[in-house]
Formats: C-alpha cells, structure tokens, sequence
C-alpha cells in the first residue's frame, strides 16, 4: 500500500507509475478528490463535536443554575443530527480511500526498464548452454504418459480441468527435488516453516493477493479462509502487526506448500501438461529486510534461487521484468527461466521480488531502530523454486532415448542414478 501523503505530495510521479504498468492513472485524481473531501468533512464533523461538547457544558450550567436551557438543548439536537449524518459520509469516504488504496500498485525502481508487455522485459544473463530441442525428446507429457506415472485422465476425473495424478518415479521425483530444494536453502541459513495452508482474507490482503486477485483464488463457502496461492502469504504475513527489533533482521524464511490458483487469466494456455496447473508444489523463499539492504537482498535472494538449477545442472537464463510485465507489490522483479526442450524455450521457473515496504504498510509490519525510531521493514519474495516445472525441466533435459538420468544432487534422494524405459 502506498502512503497517502506521498499520492497528495507527488500525485505526478505516481501517476506515471501507473501509466508505465498500463494502467489507467485517473484513479489517482478520483482518489485525491475523496480526500480533499474526506478532510474537510473531518475538519468539520471536529469543529461540529466541539460545538456540541461547548453546548453541553452550557446547557449543565443554565441548568444548575435553574435557568431555561431549551433553546440550547434544540440547538445540540440539531448540531448532534449533523453529526450523525456527516459521520456516516466521513465513514464511507474513508473505506473508498482504504479500498481504493489497496488496489493501487508498488512504486517501481528507477532501474526497471519501462515496457508495454513481456517483450519489453530485459536479459540479465544466460547460464548453461542448451544441449536438447524438440526434436531430441518427448515432451515431459507424453513421456509421463508413456511411462506410466503422468495420469492426466484421472487427474481430470479426480479434480478437474488442470489437475494431474503422479505416481511411480514421477511422484518420486518430486518428493526428492522438495526434499533436496529445502536441505540447500537451510544449509544457507533460511530458517524452514510450516505453515497454515489456509488463511484469513485480511491475510491475503497484506501480501497484495485481496482484493485485486480475488478471482483467481480459492475461497472457503461457510468462512473467510482462503486457500493460499503461494507460502509467500502465510511467512511474509508471520510478522503481521509486529514490531521487530533492528538487531533481529533480517529474517530469512523457507517453506515447501503446495500452492492452489484457479489460473483465470490464462485461460486456452498451456493447456497440455504440467506447466499450468490449479494445484502445484513450491518452494518458497522469504526476506525480511532493513530498508537500506533490501535490494542488496534482492541479488541474494535471486542468487539462491539460481543455485539450485546450477546444482541440477539445468540451463537457464535471468530476465528483468519491464514495467508492463511486474507484478502488483513488486519495485523490481528477475525472473528465472529454465530451459524447456520441447518447446524450445525458457520457461519461468522463478520470480524473485523487492516488495519494498508495499506490503509492510498493508501488514502494519515495523521494527524499531537503536534510537528507538520506528520504520516499515522491506519485503522480498522468490520461488526457490516451482517443484512441479523443475520436474519437467528434469525430465526433458536428461532424457535419451532409451531412459532417464537422474541429476547428481536427487540420486541420493531416490536411491537410483538412472530410470530405463
């Protein structure tokens, strides 16, 4: 959320910001117009409880004095009838400027180049070189298929539309890359939790999911529990409302959840496989920063990330996402794609964020400085990574024709170095 005295003091500069996500900016004068109300309405109801604090003050004083306070009693009726009325305007005035506030997005780095979509994000750097293409593999369905452990029927039997049932070394798979991607974040220092699947609405809403993503997400009918779209929420949310101490930060976080979004935005997209699915396992890497480290982090947070795929030996490149192609609470985000043969391309397997204090101010989440100052931490997030593609990569990336190798790092895991079909 931003500060409302930053939007009245320099409407100009969020506006652009607005504009440069391709987003309308004239929600910014609507807003600055309910304010400007809103303080006058303050200003007045104030003027109005003082007045009828001054008429009671003289109504009990004519009256022991025994003298005729009627006229002053039908004018506190009067003044107290235009207190009632304007509190209930100031009421709604200011759940338009709380609701408005929580729809608008993060400021953007200086450094985030300006684009109108995905084609204007920038290359950061390529890591390993790509050995396979679509003509040397089968893509990770049909060999799942072929294999045996991909049952995409019983999935959509089971759940639906975008659901798959693994088994066999699939399942196995996937239990030893979410075993392996945790033993390498914790060895680093990130401290691993497990939190609740399911959480408040006001939860969603302080990491920036509600109310701008509603319909991509998973409610509960009888109660406001939603369920999460990613462990971002409940490990950046565990401070909520807390004052953390300086010498405490950062706080380094790490979960394995898996992850429920109903994806309705990419609907007729990537349709085949497990590339888009409602449900899908994640590693989750959080930071909790000092403002003056926060992008020092980012680099860090990104950095650990890519280790993992350095580790697995799986090619990979890092984009930065222009200002049309970020997300909402983001200042600056990389993307990390891994190479997917069978479409001959990099896919997003990552995406590492500086919130800044965007969500701190949504969460009311601060720490006090040596002096005792107050001041919102910074917020970062990052997939470390989405298991469900890193499967996928894996498949493709050391298939032949005649099996599978198994990455170094997952042989242990599995108990095996090599899968014949």
């Amino acid at each position: 959320m931003l500060d409302i005295h930053f939007i009245r003091e320099k409407p100009e500069i969020v506006k652009k910001n607005l504009r440069n996500r391709q987003a309308d900016s004239k929600i910014i004068d609507e807003l600055l117009d309910k304010d400007m109300k809103w303080r006058e309405s303050k200003k007045e109801l104030d003027e109005l409880r003082a007045e009828r604090n001054k008429l009671g003050l003289e109504i009990s004083a004519l009256k022991k004095q025994k003298k005729d306070a009627k006229k002053e009693i039908e004018k506190s009726g009067q003044v107290s009838a235009k207190i009632r009325e304007l509190e209930e305007f100031v009421e709604n005035l200011e759940k338009y400027l709380r609701n408005t506030l929580l729809t608008i997005p993060n400021l953007l780095d200086k450094s985030v180049p300006t684009g109108k979509d995905e084609t204007g994000n920038k290359e950061i750097r390529k890591v390993g070189k790509p050995k396979k293409n679509s003509k040397d593999v089968l893509a990770h369905d049909e060999l799942g298929i072929k294999a045996g452990v991909l049952d995409f029927e019983r999935g959509a039997k089971l759940g639906g539309h975008r659901f798959t049932v693994m088994k066999g070394w699939a399942s196995r798979m996937e239990r030893a890359l979410i075993n392996f991607m945790l033993n390498a974040q914790t060895m680093k220092g990130y401290t691993e939790i497990i939190p609740p699947y399911l959480v408040k609405g006001e939860i969603m809403e302080g990491t920036g999911q509600l109310p701008k993503f509603e319909e991509d997400l998973y409610k509960c009918r009888d109660d406001d529990l939603w369920l999460i779209p990613t462990a971002e929420v409940p490990l950046t949310n565990l401070f909520a409302g807390e004052i953390l101490e300086e010498k405490d930060l950062p706080h380094n976080l790490t979960a394995y959840t898996p992850c429920f979004r109903k994806e309705a935005g990419a609907y007729g997209k990537d349709i085949r496989g497990m590339i888009r699915q409602h449900q899908f396992d994640k590693i989750e890497l959080v930071k909790i920063v000092h403002p003056e480290e926060s992008y020092k982090e980012l680099e860090k947070l990104t950095k650990d990330a890519e280790d993992i795929l350095k580790l697995l030996g799986l090619p990979y490149r890092v984009v930065e996402l222009c200002s049309g192609d970020i997300g909402f609470s983001a200042a600056k985000t990389y993307d990390i794609e891994v190479w997917i043969p069978s479409q001959d391309k990099y896919r997003e397997i990552s995406s590492c964020s500086n919130c800044t204090d965007f969500q701190a101010r949504r969460m009311n989440t601060r720490f006090r400085d040596s002096k005792g100052k107050m001041e919102y931490v910074h917020t970062l997030n990052g997939s470390g990574l989405a298991v469900g593609r890193c499967l996928i990569a894996v498949m493709e990336n050391y298939q032949d024709e005649n099996g599978l190798d198994i990455p170094k790092p997952l042989r242990d895991f599995m108990g095996m170095g090599r899968i014949e079909f």
